[in-house]
């Protein structure tokens, strides 16, 4: 068994100077997220209005299966044009870890 975690860092645009505002960027980019069968949730810079990290996570019988979620992932994340991807942090764990 394999598990792959991924912590998306994005900026937000400009206008999202409330909490309310920073939660209608943030939730349909989760939502889509969902959509490729991972967890996904926001997970840091909650304080931040123009700044969020959504983290997913996904699980698997084989790592080249996890690699390809967390790309596809990666990639759903960096073509939203209303956020700017500033980094990803990626892990693998598998069953020696």
């Amino acid at each position: 068994m394999f598990t792959g975690t991924a912590i998306f860092d994005v900026l937000l645009p400009g206008d999202s100077r409330s909490l309310k505002a920073k939660r209608s960027y943030v939730r349909p980019v989760v939502a889509a997220l969902r959509k490729l069968e991972v967890t996904a949730a926001e997970v840091g810079a909650m304080e931040l209005h123009g700044r969020s990290e959504v983290g997913i996570a996904v699980v698997s019988g084989e790592h080249s299966h996890v690699q390809e979620v967390l790309d596809k992932c990666e990639k759903l994340v960096a073509a939203r044009p209303e956020l700017e991807l500033l980094s990803v942090r990626r892990r693998v764990f598998g069953q020696d870890d």
